[in-house]
This record gives C-alpha cells, sequence and structure tokens, in this order.
C-alpha cells in the first residue's frame, strides 16, 4: 500500500472528491435517467481517470491523484450501480446494457491515456 495515500491531505481529498462525485451521481439519478445515466456516468467517468492517468498522475500531488480518482470518479462511477441497473432491465436488453458499459468503458480509458499522452508529449 502507498502510504502516501493514507496521509491526512489525501483523505481529505478523498472525503470531498467523494462528495462531489456521489453527488453529482444522484443529480443523473434524479433526472430519470438511471439505466442510460449508470452507462453514460461510467464511460464519461473512464474517459477522464484515463486522461488523468496519463496526463496528471506523472506531476500530481499523493492527494490530488486519491481525490480525483478514489474521491470524485470513484464515487462518480460505480460497479454495484451498473449491475442494479442491469438486471433491472429485459434479458435482451440487459445484455446489451452490459457489452456497451464493457466496450464504452474500456474505449473511453483508452481514448483518455492515448489523449492525455499525446498532451504530455506535445507540452
Amino acid at each position: 500500500m502507498n502510504r502516501s495515500a493514507l496521509r491526512p491531505s489525501a483523505l481529505l481529498a478523498v472525503l470531498v472528491g467523494g462528495a462531489i462525485g456521489s453527488t453529482l451521481r444522484l443529480g443523473i439519478d434524479q433526472l430519470g435517467l438511471h439505466e442510460i445515466g449508470t452507462l453514460t456516468v461510467n464511460t464519461v467517468g473512464a474517459f477522464v481517470l484515463g486522461l488523468l492517468t496519463s496526463r496528471l498522475w506523472p506531476t500530481a500531488p499523493a492527494w490530488a491523484r486519491a481525490g480525483l480518482g478514489a474521491g470524485l470518479l470513484g464515487s462518480f462511477t460505480t460497479f454495484s450501480a451498473v449491475v442494479v441497473s442491469t438486471v433491472t432491465l429485459p434479458t435482451g436488453l440487459a445484455l446489451a446494457n452490459l457489452a456497451a458499459t464493457l466496450v464504452l468503458g474500456l474505449l473511453a480509458a483508452l481514448v483518455g491515456l492515448r489523449l492525455g499522452s499525446r498532451e504530455r508529449r506535445a507540452g
């Protein structure tokens, strides 16, 4: 385990990031977009985490990585929401939702990683 992640600044950053991410997530659900909202936030979250990982992580302090990664994006995206929204759908739609979540999440993370790496090289 990375000891710097246990520092008070990192724990506070996770707390603040988690409050923001979970509030944003609740806002999406309150719009009545639970099934498509879950797919959307997980895809967006995968992209943003990929972008941050390749662009900011190499130089960001541990508290910022903890707050943005585990805090903000960890609470904004959630596997449990994917599972619940998937099992409540008819079988065909459930399989399509699961496949879309995996494919879009992987593609979004890949695009974020590549985009972040390219910006870092150009900067």
